[in-house]
């Protein structure tokens, strides 16, 4: 689930206006016709760079190339466009078979879970069976409270925007020994319900008074989910299964819920475990497999798994007003800026990054253990790009958003 991170050097590229604040990743701890995407997914690695080379994204190509040769060991990227269809690969995605990244598998992509939690509370806003200046108090009674943290102050759109200055507890250092330290590896089929992440958040200190500041906050998106369940009877995860994915044929997403095994086709996820999520790690330092994990801990604020197709059908979907009523579609895109990264704003469950070279794109990052995504389109749905890292340190991913919208433009 990602909040956003400080700029980074992009090698001589283009860089976002400010990059973005640094990111709590998943944070936790963040339209492919079928048969164009089908001849995506089995070329091969020179037919892809051949293909790569023709269609003016090789500055897209050295951009993954480079990001791999700097840390995570392997990475996809897809991009959709007025050509059509292109897809990246780098590294392996399995160190112990060697086998390439391909097109078609499954990764956790974190904290984009946000962009389909906030479709769903807007969907429901539009049927008018809640309003977004309902407070959280009204739909969880007694829940948000203790340490200046009062539910009856903050509101819905306060918690889809992060200006409810709830904190996040996956910033609870306790919290992150466990989950991003090498405790991990005894914990990391753990059971976390929503109520017990909430509890973790409550023992801190609230970050701001509601509304008065952005902070990025995991906490926010487990009370959204805690509420599409009292107003749908239903879990968050079901509302977006019926109301998304079928919708848009998303065939290879799915919320897990407790499932700790990856669903295939997937390669291998990797990590560190330094203790904090997306960070440099030490050279040389032992890498660990990590795939296997109960994304409970994540719950509605990152637990999903999809494909970079996938994510590019669902946020062109989204920008084009497909999901949502034009009235919905402007308050998810009216935004309120990220003090810590200049050119970055945030709506609801949707970032904003105006790139230097003067593109403006709309989506959302997102990190778990062992995966870092990202998944962006232009404001009118025509041009996107989709992808991920099977590694969770020296993942340097605006470097490819950079070469793609900047470098590549079509």
């Amino acid at each position: 689930m990602p909040a956003a991170r400080g700029a980074e050097a992009s090698g001589g590229r283009p860089r976002c206006a400010g990059r973005r604040a640094r990111r709590l990743r998943f944070g936790v701890v963040g339209m492919v016709a079928a048969a164009v995407m089908a001849a995506g997914l089995a070329m091969p690695a020179p037919a892809a760079r051949a293909a790569e080379a023709g269609g003016g994204h090789r500055a897209t190509q050295e951009a993954l190339d480079g990001v791999v040769r700097d840390g995570p060991p392997g990475g996809v990227a897809v991009v959709e466009d007025r050509h059509g269809t292109w897809a990246g690969r780098a590294g392996t995605a399995d160190l112990r078979t060697g086998r390439s990244p391909r097109v078609e598998d499954r990764f956790r992509a974190g904290s984009i879970t946000k962009t389909f939690v906030a479709t769903v509370m807007l969907q429901l806003e539009a049927e008018g069976r809640l309003s977004l200046d309902d407070t959280v108090d009204h739909w969880l009674p007694g829940l948000v409270k203790g340490h200046g943290h009062d539910g009856r102050q903050i509101t819905l759109r306060q918690l889809l925007n992060h200006t409810s200055g709830v904190y996040s507890y996956t910033e609870d250092e306790e919290f992150k020994r466990r989950e991003f330290g090498t405790a991990f590896l005894r914990h990391r089929y753990d059971t976390w319900t929503p109520e017990r992440l909430v509890r973790l958040a409550m023992t801190h200190q609230r970050t701001s008074a509601p509304g008065d500041g952005w902070g990025y906050s995991d906490t926010n998106y487990i009370l959204a989910g805690m509420v599409i369940r009292k107003v749908t009877g239903r879990s968050y995860a079901a509302e977006i299964e019926q109301r998304i994915l079928r919708p848009l044929h998303l065939d290879s997403t799915v919320l897990p819920g407790t499932r700790s095994s990856l669903p295939g086709p997937a390669g291998r996820a990797y990590s560190k475990l330094t203790g904090e999520l997306a960070g440099p790690g030490e050279p040389g330092g032992k890498t660990y497999d990590v795939t296997e994990l109960n994304p409970s801990l994540a719950g509605a604020a990152g637990e999903i798994v999809t494909t970079a197709p996938d994510l590019n059908r669902f946020y062109r979907a989204l920008l084009s007003g497909r999901l949502l009523e034009p009235r919905q579609l402007t308050e998810m895109t009216t935004t309120v800026p990220v003090p810590q990264a200049p050119g970055v704003s945030y709506g609801l469950g949707l970032m904003r990054l105006e790139l230097s070279c003067g593109v403006e794109v709309w989506g959302h990052n997102g990190g778990i253990q062992g995966s870092i995504s990202e998944a962006l389109t232009t404001a009118d749905g025509r041009h996107a790009l989709a992808l991920n890292f099977n590694g969770d340190w020296n993942v340097h991913e605006q470097r490819v958003v950079d070469a793609e919208f900047c470098d590549a433009r079509p």
